[in-house]
């Protein structure tokens, strides 16, 4: 499968250009499709794919500090040109598609529930900054177990 998106910038215009949304949904979007992206295809969606274990869940430090002063205010919605072939676009839809509808929160209590969040902020309590890196091969691997089965239900053209 070929995948033209080369930034985490892509791939969050790809997501903010289908609604309105705050900046930790946009976070725990970009997650979850470089996760489950690793997980079907043990491979890199995105060039600079690194999330961190931060208090409300995995982080993209690349894009917080490009959204950083929205806070909690919604993210303009990407209007610019978008050209990405038919399977990326395919596979980023199912991903939309499956966590589109839950709110950033509802998103980070996901995150929170999942093994590799939890393995990267072992030994810290909940309120305590961190900028451990998530790994990649733990959320790769784990997701697919943790992560709604609606994703790859009835997908076998998918899967590994």
């Amino acid at each position: 499968m070929v995948y033209n998106i080369k930034t985490i910038y892509d791939l969050a215009n790809w997501f903010s250009s289908k609604s309105d949304m705050s900046h930790k949904k946009l976070q725990k979007l970009c997650y979850y499709a470089v996760a489950w992206h690793y997980a079907l295809y043990d491979s890199q969606l995105v060039e600079n794919d690194e999330f961190e274990a931060w208090i409300h869940g995995p982080v993209s430090p690349s894009l917080w500090h490009e959204y950083k002063d929205y806070v909690w205010k919604p993210l303009p919605r990407y209007d610019g040109e978008l050209s990405f072939d038919d399977e990326t676009d395919e596979f980023l839809q199912i991903i939309y598609n499956t966590y589109g509808n839950f709110s950033g929160h509802q998103l980070e209590v996901f995150t929170h529930g999942e093994k590799p969040w939890k393995e990267a902020r072992k030994g810290l309590d909940d309120c305590t900054a961190s900028n451990i890196p998530i790994s990649t091969e733990t959320s790769g691997s784990t997701i697919t177990t943790f992560g709604p089965e609606i994703l790859i239900t009835g997908r076998s053209d998918l899967s590994k």
